[in-house]
């Protein structure tokens, strides 16, 4: 699911929005296009991107820590591991 579809989701349906997003960035780390070391973008640019709430990014980001692919530092950012 890329930006366009997330952006597209129905918000009252099944699908939840911050898994899709995290699917999405997931995807982007499996293909390469984000490699370790680099920074994930900031939750402000990543609502804007996708379309969504802060506390939508926050919680995607916050599943994608648990799945391990992902570190957050505070006050740098989210890098890729």
């Amino acid at each position: 699911m890329d930006e366009e579809e997330i952006r597209g989701l129905d918000r009252r349906g099944p699908a939840l929005v911050y898994m899709a997003v995290a699917d999405d960035i997931a995807r982007r780390i499996e293909a390469g296009e984000l490699k370790s070391g680099d920074r994930v973008p900031g939750e402000l640019e990543m609502a804007s991107t996708y379309g969504i709430a802060r506390m939508t990014v926050a919680r995607a980001i916050k599943e994608l820590r648990d799945r391990e692919l992902v570190q957050t530092v505070r006050g740098k950012g989210t890098f890729v591991l």
